[in-house]
């Protein structure tokens, strides 16, 4: 399952993916499993690097409230 990969898994997955489909290759039937699979994957990395950053967003707000707590 997609949702268990890490960030780094998943882009190296999707990169295999799109090497894949960029072979022109694959039957029909294979490619559109594998872009439907890519789609997950970017969707999935989308959302894990909104999550890292947000959480950068809360801890560069607290830097500079701390800092300007201390003036």
């Amino acid at each position: 399952m997609t949702s268990d990969l890490s960030y780094e898994q998943a882009v190296t997955r999707l990169k295999e993916v799109v090497e894949k489909l960029e072979q022109g290759s694959l039957d029909l039937d294979e490619s559109l499993r594998l872009f439907e699979e890519g789609v997950s994957l970017s969707r999935l990395c989308d959302e894990k690097l909104r999550v890292v950053e947000a959480r950068v967003q809360v801890l560069v707000e607290k830097s500079a409230g701390g800092k300007e707590d201390a003036s």
